[in-house]
């Protein structure tokens, strides 16, 4: 019996062949994009699972609330661990990071080269996060001061295959010895390269202890069986009395490590390898739409070619087949054509999955035949889809009566011409999903371009900047920055702290404005007199800061905009000469006292996810670390090495590493530009899909409209007339489709818009183009068949009659 079903449906298949490649290819496109999106969700819901016992670990964060709305902070005061471990016995164990933000010059008898990942920690690091270690020990690896714990990768860079242990590796000016070399794990939610005690940084007990210091990553290990919840708002009470700040809400939380990697978005200063749980649930929804279309494909394939199978059906019944029988060998038939599908998709997965690994900086492994338990995955899927996409056109076939279709009643009373409504509804809910992705994909589109062509208020392009490092640079930074100016291809150049794209620091401000002191809280931006001339900012009152007024190093301020907004100036021409203080950072008790000497037009400093803040520009040459260098746009390689030469006069010991102001604001979005690309490639394949449904409908129609068609061409209606008889149903479903999408697009896609503080509207135009594009595509699906039913000779249709 199962023999000759196989058999059957191979000689079925061979016949119409199609019809089965229009199945196969359905089938398997849609497959492939189905498995190469969940390979993806996959991979980003197993960060930290290596970890055993990490649903007892939590992060430590700050949710900020103040006049400028509510933001997640995720570094906290160093005390908060101290005091969490002291008074909290649910507390198991207390861990602080502090970042290494800048790239540091790793030094050894062989390399020298700038490495970037690095943490100081505290010898429980291993404790929370139990990495593997190639060589070495965990528990003695961050004891002592000089101790450095490496990454494999590293290790490899540096010293081959040598065992690393007791290796010797400069850091600029400091030596350490290697402790422990750790294997990489990429499903880590901390991309460390390196490790260095936190006893190394020097710092005291006093600065350990500070509630005002916001630079460190606190995590925590409750006991077991501790309500997390409620030691969460008992350690809020407890901290309200050591916060000065009254006018701003820090509420402290708790983040489970499992939600890290992918909650954390919209997290500021944070150094986690960061997902997006929204983008997660898109792709997600994506893949199950393009699965649920490939299945409709070939269920209306399927009943589309029914017709041509009745009288089959008929002599089968005839000679004793039973119903149960038929419906075994159709889905037999559905199920060989979903497991050569699947087999096809394998192979195309495999291929893709280096793009995708590149595309998204991942290292997905796909093993289908090795793993048993991925190859019963595949063989469960291959059941379930053939059974989705098989049962009902099996039901169908199998209903077909015998006496009538043998006596050659008119097939549409036969069978699937009876009930029309589903497969009319699948088309609309084929086109509704694909509407829906055109509509979503047009917006992602035009909002990222956005973000890449907006005015950020300062010119970005053809701008280098990069650290200043050593002694000799550092105390010389004029000297340095003249002869910089000496280079031909130089147009400007600049020393500070703070610029867009880079680091910030902020601070309280307090302005006295008519008796009343007015605190706010700003971004510190230390600017030398060059900083505005190098980045083109605009000046909209007073001047700049100028080498002829001796008190503007000491006593001058510059602020945004919305400084002077958020402190009462109507204009800006009214902040000017207002006294503005501020506590300094390397001795908060000594307020450096000034005036406002002008107001510059606001500058996206950060991404355009984040509000325009308040922002003071000052000269304080204690903070500067950076130079920036506007380039002229005749030969920029030429200059960059003009450049590098004057950087040897001064730091001969350090080589230049430098990026340029443009690709910096790139990188911030280019999780953005990567949800805009598979957006568009899934759209596409999810409209193409969706069409092979489309021209499956065509075909039955024009089959079942066959006798009908040629005695109106009998009668002398025209091919034009006759396309268009058949289109018209099918224009209404897509409309039918686009409105139910349109709805639900502007629906969820306004959402998605609120993550951004600057963004598009969305206008009509959206949805017309959405509309009258998919219009346009399913009326070119639809003609093919239109026509080729429209200039066929109605003689082969009448023949029988």
């Amino acid at each position: 019996m199962f023999y000759n079903y196989l058999k059957v449906a191979l000689r079925h298949l061979l016949k119409n062949k199609g019809f089965s490649f229009i199945n196969i290819a359905g089938l398997t496109l849609g497959l492939t994009a189905c498995l190469l999106i969940g390979l993806f969700v996959r991979d980003e819901k197993q960060f930290d699972n290596f970890i055993p016992e990490g649903e007892r670990v939590y992060r430590l964060y700050y949710k900020i609330t103040n006049n400028e709305g509510v933001s997640n902070i995720a570094t906290t005061p160093p005390m908060f661990t101290t005091a969490l471990q002291q008074n909290f016995p649910e507390v198991e164990q207390t861990l602080r990071i502090l970042n290494i933000p800048s790239k540091v010059l790793f030094q050894t008898d062989s390399k020298e080269l700038y490495e970037e990942g690095g943490i100081f920690a505290e010898p429980t690091f291993f404790n929370f996060f139990p990495l593997s270690f190639k060589y070495g020990s965990a528990d003695k690896a961050l004891v002592t001061p000089n101790a450095i714990v490496i990454s494999q990768s590293m290790a490899q860079k540096y010293f081959g295959s040598e065992n690393a242990i007791g290796k010797e590796i400069r850091l600029d000016k400091d030596l350490f010895r290697v402790t422990g070399v750790f294997q990489n794990n990429p499903k880590f939610h901390l991309p460390v390269t390196y490790i260095l005690p936190l006893a190394a940084t020097g710092l005291s007990d006093e600065q350990l202890k500070s509630w005002d210091w916001y630079s460190f990553h606190n995590y925590v290990k409750l006991k077991r069986e501790v309500n997390s919840s409620i030691l969460e708002r008992k350690f809020q009470d407890y901290t309200r009395a050591f916060i000065k700040d009254k006018r701003t809400t820090y509420l402290p939380l708790l983040q489970p490590l499992p939600q890290i990697h992918l909650y954390s978005a919209a997290f500021k200063y944070d150094i986690a390898v960061r997902g997006n749980i929204t983008y997660v649930r898109a792709l997600s929804l994506i893949a199950v739409f393009i699965l649920l279309i490939a299945c409709f494909n070939f269920i209306n394939l399927a009943t589309a070619k029914s017709l041509q199978r009745a009288k089959e059906v008929g002599v089968r019944k005839t000679i004793g087949a039973s119903r149960s029988q038929l419906i075994a060998q159709f889905i037999g038939e559905t199920l060989l054509l979903t497991f050569i599908s699947v087999a096809i998709s394998l192979a195309f997965t495999y291929l893709a999955l280096p793009w995708l690994n590149n595309f998204t900086a991942k290292q997905i492994s796909f093993h289908p035949v090795s793993n048993p338990f991925t190859l019963l995955f595949w063989l469960g899927l291959t059941l379930v889809v053939g059974l989705l996409a098989g049962f009902y056109p099996a039901l169908v076939l199998s209903g077909f009566q015998p006496l009538k279709v043998l006596k050659g009643v008119a097939l549409a009373d036969v069978g699937p011409g009876k009930i029309p409504w589903l497969r009319h509804g699948l088309v609309v809910v084929q086109f509704t999903l694909s509407v829906l992705l055109i509509i979503s994909a047009l917006v992602v589109i035009t909002q990222i371009n956005y973000l890449h062509q907006k005015d950020l208020g300062f010119n970005k392009e053809e701008i280098m900047f990069f650290p200043m490092r050593g002694d000799n640079l550092t105390n010389n930074y004029e000297t340095f920055k003249n002869e910089l100016l000496q280079v031909p291809g130089v147009a400007a150049a600049s020393v500070g702290y703070g610029f867009p794209g880079d680091m910030f620091g902020d601070g309280i401000i307090t302005v006295p404005v008519q008796g009343e002191q007015k605190s706010l809280k700003a971004t510190q931006v230390m600017v030398d007199y060059d900083y505005i001339k190098t980045l083109g900012l605009q000046l909209l009152a007073g001047r700049d800061f100028s080498r002829e007024y001796k008190t503007d190093t000491s006593a001058a301020y510059i602020i945004n905009e919305t400084a002077a907004k958020e402190l009462g100036f109507t204009t800006p021409e009214q902040a000017l000469g207002h006294t503005l203080l501020w506590p300094t950072w390397r001795k908060p008790d000594l307020i450096k006292k000034g005036q406002i000497i002008g107001v510059v037009k606001d500058f996206h400093y950060k991404s355009l996810y984040d509000k325009v803040e308040p922002a003071v520009l000052h000269i304080y040459p204690q903070a500067y670390w950076k130079v920036a260098v506007k380039l002229k746009s005749t030969d920029i390689g030429a200059t960059v090495n003009q450049v590098k030469e004057v950087w040897d006069q001064f730091a001969p010991d350090y080589p230049l590493e430098y990026t340029f102001l443009d690709q910096s604001f790139a990188t911030m979005y280019k999780a953005e530009d990567n949800l805009k690309s598979l957006l568009g490639i899934f759209t596409a394949i999810t409209v193409f899909v969706s069409c092979l449904g489309l021209f499956g409908l065509a075909a039955y129609a024009a089959e079942r409209r066959r006798k009908e068609i040629g005695i109106r061409k009998v009668l002398g209606a025209s091919i034009n007339q006759i396309a268009f008889l058949l289109s018209k149903d099918f224009v209404k479903l897509v409309l039918v489709a686009i409105f139910l999408a349109s709805p639900v697009a502007w629906y969820c896609m306004h959402a998605w818009l609120q993550n951004f503080a600057y963004r598009i509207n969305m206008g009509w135009w959206v949805f017309a183009v959405a509309g009258v594009g998919s219009l346009a595509i399913a009326l070119i699906t639809i003609s093919f068949q239109a026509i080729k039913a429209a200039v066929a000779n109605p003689v082969d249709a009448l023949r029988s009659e």
